[in-house]
């Protein structure tokens, strides 16, 4: 029988600790939560491993190093609500909501996204789970003390940067071409301020693209 809470303590001290996150709330809620449950039944083996696990539809759960230093960057605080873009079968709003007051999860897999309220119902009873594009994030739950979008991008729509309180804060991963920037972006006086993080990669989420111009 595989033994995934010592996998799981592995992962925190060799990939979480050393990439310089300490936070505790942060800690506690990855040793807590089973990482293992959250990705499809196919993919248990390979759960805690260091990189990125593929759903198989270019969509993919962050490695736990991206995923940690992206909320250590982004501070989230226990009262603060926090919108979960692209949360998959819902791993990484279960973390956030042992962090966070309360999360709104945003999936666009119909599928996905009811086995995702299924499981997170199991684990948490702070998030709600909301089905629809992506890159249209949850108006009607928000305006957010924090955005953190599960996938990478090359543009961020307004329709996400305005449902961000003002003062709050957001965590991006910005791709250029096979490299990616995560960058913190700060909404003061309803402008984005942004700010280097650290270096990752993930697939581009759908509608998070460039729009390209046509050309004849």
């Amino acid at each position: 029988m595989t033994d995934f809470a010592t996998r799981r303590r592995m992962m925190v001290d060799t990939q979480v600790r050393p990439s310089d996150v300490t936070k505790f709330p942060i800690i506690e809620a990855m040793l807590r939560i089973p990482r293992e449950v959250f990705v499809p039944t196919e993919k248990k083996e390979a759960a805690y491993v260091g990189r990125n696990i593929r759903f198989g539809d270019g969509r993919v759960l962050l490695e736990a190093r991206t995923f940690a230093k992206m909320l250590d960057a982004i501070n989230i605080d226990h009262d603060d609500l926090v919108l979960d873009i692209g949360a998959g079968l819902g791993y990484s709003s279960a973390v956030i909501a042992r962090i966070a007051e309360a999360v709104v999860a945003v999936e666009d897999d119909e599928a996905r996204a009811a086995d995702a309220a299924s499981l997170l119902a199991e684990h948490v009873d702070n998030v709600v789970l909301h089905t629809g594009p992506l890159a249209e994030g949850a108006a009607e739950h928000g305006p957010y003390d924090a955005i953190i979008i599960e996938g990478g991008i090359e543009e961020l729509p307004s329709a996400i940067a305005d449902q961000l309180k003002d003062g709050g804060r957001i965590a991006c991963l910005f791709m250029e071409g096979e490299l990616g920037v995560v960058r913190i972006g700060w909404k003061i006086d309803g402008a984005l301020t942004w700010r280097f993080a650290f270096n990752a990669t993930a697939p581009v989420l759908a509608g998070f693209g460039k729009k390209r111009a046509f050309a004849l």
